[in-house]
């Protein structure tokens, strides 16, 4: 099985990038100022410091060595750039904002010659690492034979993925189930269940996957023992996976597998760190530097074009679904049905400036003050009335799944569109499967992509932005 040489040629993989990393930062000092920097006398340790960290953080949120030996060459390098594109992010803000290039005698020269040289020699090793694995595949894939015992949808399936993906090194001998009808595949059908461990020590199988259901227990246990007895492997496919039809991650508590049935990247805690760090760094840059002197004006403008206050703050659902006040800039006359009624195409109640300022987003402003309070991300499930959180979380099944997040500023389904009113709870739908899935696929660069695609909506125009 490939998988048993994974963490052992991701080991190899991290020591050589890092490597790589340290060697080009030696050589860029010597060429830029003709010296090694691992001179006592220096103040370049700190540097190499935050480069070798700066990397790791890179690598681990965009999962540069996961897959390993089964990504192929394109995602490995899609991958790489990625990575290398984040890593030379953090490393320039890092050094020339936070820490400083003249405390450290750190020069624009030695970092352009360090990262360039750091990308092309990564690019060149990872062509030579891509070349062995080529190469060396075959010997990595430890071909190991195995029977199924059952035959239901699960057995099949399992059948279809070993048929999938031969990388793995599994060769399937057989089907036991004492229902000859439940065996789609009759010429592989080799008997009963009592006849498996026969068959299995006589052919020298390494493994046996049960899928019998947990009712036959009696079964299963008895071909667990039997197998512990004749050094065969048994490993037992549990009934779960016809709910689950997502990979799962599963953890022990004591002897007891739980099985969460969807991932939530954001759960990891230096996901939700990196995640926060962002929310306030790009929060404050966007007060400090357009809400500062755009608020006096719209202040003015909201105040001539209509009666009322400058801020519209209302009660929505949040995280957890913890209601939360929500700020934004008045784009409404004064009404009644605020907070029940979604704006629509042509809302009477919209001023003339609102129409602009929902037009351009610029009414969502105030929410970076609700981003720094915590209470909101940049990034998320746009928020809900607490009205409609009540009305859909009754008619969508997974509507308050997207609770799990933050409430965002933007979001994976505004960008593709689905924003403004919802007329039907289908619209509703495609906006939560959306929200879902942004719950399970959250990364940095997602969030990145995300922002970028909002501005150029309001650049060009959205449809459904009224």
């Amino acid at each position: 099985m490939i998988h048993r040489y994974t963490t052992f040629i991701k080991a190899i993989n991290l020591t050589i990038d890092y490597i790589v990393l340290n060697i080009s930062m030696v050589i860029a000092s010597y060429v830029v100022n003709n010296f090694w920097f691992f001179r006592a006398d220096n103040h370049y340790l700190l540097v190499v410091l935050v480069f070798n960290l700066t990397w790791l953080l890179a690598s681990n949120i965009t999962g540069l060595y996961e897959d390993v030996l089964t990504k192929d060459s394109i995602k490995t390098f899609r991958g790489l750039i990625k990575t290398y594109l984040l890593f030379i992010s953090f490393i320039s803000f890092a050094i020339l904002i936070l820490i400083g290039s003249k405390t450290y005698f750190i020069t624009r020269g030695y970092l352009f010659y360090s990262l360039v040289l750091f990308g092309f020699l990564l690019c060149f090793w990872k062509l030579v690492f891509l070349g062995i694995r080529k190469s060396e595949r075959a010997s990595l894939i430890d071909t190991r034979t195995f029977v199924i015992v059952g035959g239901g949808r699960i057995s099949h399936d399992l059948y279809n993925f070993f048929g999938r993906n031969p990388e793995l090194g599994y060769k399937l001998m057989g089907f036991f189930d004492d229902n000859h009808e439940a065996i789609k595949y009759k010429d592989i059908h080799i008997g009963s269940v009592t006849d498996c461990i026969a068959f299995v020590i006589a052919n020298k199988i390494d493994e046996i996957f049960c899928t019998l259901p947990n009712s036959e227990s009696d079964k299963i246990e008895k071909l667990m023992l039997a197998a512990d007895k004749n050094l065969v492997r048994f490993k037992f496919v549990p009934e779960y996976f016809d709910f689950a039809k997502r990979p799962t991650y599963i953890e022990n508590f004591g002897h007891i597998p739980v099985v969460s049935v969807r991932p939530e990247p954001l759960e990891n805690m230096l996901n939700r760190v990196v995640k926060r760090l962002f929310d306030c760094v790009f929060s404050l840059f966007v007060i400090l530097f357009i809400f500062s002197w755009l608020f006096p004006l719209l202040s003015i403008l909201i105040k001539i074009g209509s009666k009322g206050p400058i801020f519209f703050v209302q009660i929505r659902s949040g995280r957890d679904n913890k209601p939360f006040k929500c700020y934004k800039f008045r784009s409404m006359e004064i009404n009644l049905d605020a907070n029940q009624k979604q704006a629509t195409r042509n809302d009477h109640r919209i001023t003339r400036l609102g129409a602009f300022l929902r037009r351009t987003s610029i009414d969502e402003l105030p929410q970076f003050f609700n981003v720094l309070i915590g209470n909101m991300s940049v990034v998320g499930p746009r928020p809900h009335m607490i009205s409609h959180t009540e009305q859909y979380s009754r008619l969508i099944d997974k509507f308050m799944v997207r609770h799990f997040l933050k409430p965002g500023i933007t979001g994976y389904a505004q960008v593709n569109g689905l924003r403004g009113e919802t007329k039907t709870t289908e619209a509703m739908l495609q906006r939560v499967e959306a929200d879902v899935w942004y719950l399970e696929n959250w990364s940095f660069l997602l969030d990145l992509k995300i922002i970028f695609l909002t501005v150029w909506n309001v650049v060009k125009g959205d449809e459904n932005a009224f």
